[in-house]
């Protein structure tokens, strides 16, 4: 088992995001969305995800973010560029941002997310690291008690295939570490996954009137 830093107190929050321009996010919500409507509802993911984590009590709230930040970004947050590589080089890299203690990344794929699932991270909680899996096997959340360790647990964990959050999560129990398990959420990849999403977003959620409006437009 790994040895925690004794740093008490909530978890630094990181965002790791893309700036919702068009043409280069939801890229596989075209068809039958337009390049726009895409970035929109990306747009309306990533508001709700930061005013979540905005509500969520935190030692620092950082965006990871691949592009210039905008209007949607609330205050409180530290902006820094995503790296270059991979996406596992890039989530290793986001947390090298942050100092001792523990720190938790989520994306910008579930809107539905609540403060009340990343509360409990950090603080009291005598885990050393937690893990949130996506329902397409990937995962939506990853904690680490030590994010000093982030590089050896996360690079060359093969990304974006159905089996990634299995290889994840294995690589942090192989390398010692308790895990204590998030809810399965469900990410906004594909045009199946704009309905179900929004159904279970929370009262005021941008990302499911966006798809309301966009519901009304004919295509």
């Amino acid at each position: 088992m790994s040895a925690r830093l004794p740093v008490p107190g909530p978890a630094t929050l990181l965002v790791i995001a893309k700036e919702p321009v068009p043409g280069r996010v939801k890229t596989r919500l075209t068809p039958p969305y337009t390049p726009r409507e895409a970035a929109t509802l990306a747009e309306a993911a990533l508001v709700d995800t930061l005013h979540t984590v905005s509500r969520t009590p935190a030692r620092r709230r950082v965006l990871v973010l691949d592009g210039r930040p905008g209007p949607w970004l609330p205050p409180g947050f530290d902006v820094v560029p995503q790296s270059t590589g991979g996406l596992d080089d890039r989530i290793a890299a986001a947390f090298a941002h942050c100092g001792p203690g523990t720190a938790l990344l989520v994306g910008m794929d579930t809107p539905q997310m609540t403060a009340d699932l990343l509360a409990g991270v950090g603080g009291d909680d005598d885990h050393d690291a937690w893990f949130g899996p996506a329902a397409d096997g990937g995962f939506w959340a990853l904690g680490l008690a030590d994010p000093a360790r982030a590089a050896a647990l996360v690079r060359g964990v093969p990304m974006s295939t159905d089996r990634t959050g299995e290889l994840q999560r294995h690589r942090l129990v192989a390398a010692g570490l308790t895990v204590r398990d998030l809810p399965v959420l469900r990410d906004v990849d594909t045009a199946a996954d704009i309905a179900p999403v929004a159904a279970r977003c929370p009262p005021g959620s941008r990302f499911a009137a966006a798809v309301r409006t966009l519901a009304g437009v004919a295509r």
